[in-house]
C-alpha cells in the first residue's frame, strides 16, 4: 500500500465530510515517527467527532487501518495516529494557537483544500 495514496484517500475523505482547510504535508526526512500530517478544521466539537469517526471508518474499510485517537473534542483538538500517517483534526482556534503547518515548516506541503 502506497503512503502517499493512503493519505490522500484520508484527505477525500475529509473534504466529503465539510472538513475545513485541509493540508496534506510530507514529512518524510524530517520526522522520525511518521511521514506525513494530515491537518484539517471543525467548526464544533461533533464535527470534530464526527471527522474523526468518518477518518477512522473510511481507513478502516480502504486500508484496514485503525487508528490510535488522542485527545478530545472538547479541547479543541483530536489527533489520529494511522502509523505513517497523523490526522489532526482542530478548532480554529487551537489551530491558530498551535500552529503546527509553522511548527513543521520543514515539511513539504503537498496539498491545501480550503
Amino acid at each position: 500500500m502506497d503512503p502517499i495514496q493512503v493519505a490522500r484517500d484520508l484527505v477525500s475523505a475529509l473534504e466529503e465530510k465539510k472538513a475545513e482547510d485541509i493540508v496534506l504535508i510530507d514529512l518524510q526526512g524530517v520526522a522520525i515517527f511518521t511521514d506525513y500530517f494530515v491537518i484539517c478544521s471543525g467548526t464544533s466539537d461533533r464535527m470534530i467527532r464526527s471527522l474523526v469517526r468518518v477518518a477512522n471508518d473510511a481507513m478502516a474499510i480502504s486500508h484496514g487501518m485503525k487508528g490510535r485517537i488522542i485527545g478530545s473534542a472538547s479541547n479543541g483538538w483530536i489527533a489520529v495516529d494511522f502509523g505513517g500517517i497523523v490526522l489532526h483534526v482542530f478548532s480554529p482556534q487551537q489551530r491558530d494557537y498551535y500552529q503546527l503547518e509553522e511548527l513543521w515548516s520543514g515539511g513539504k506541503t503537498l496539498l491545501r483544500v480550503k
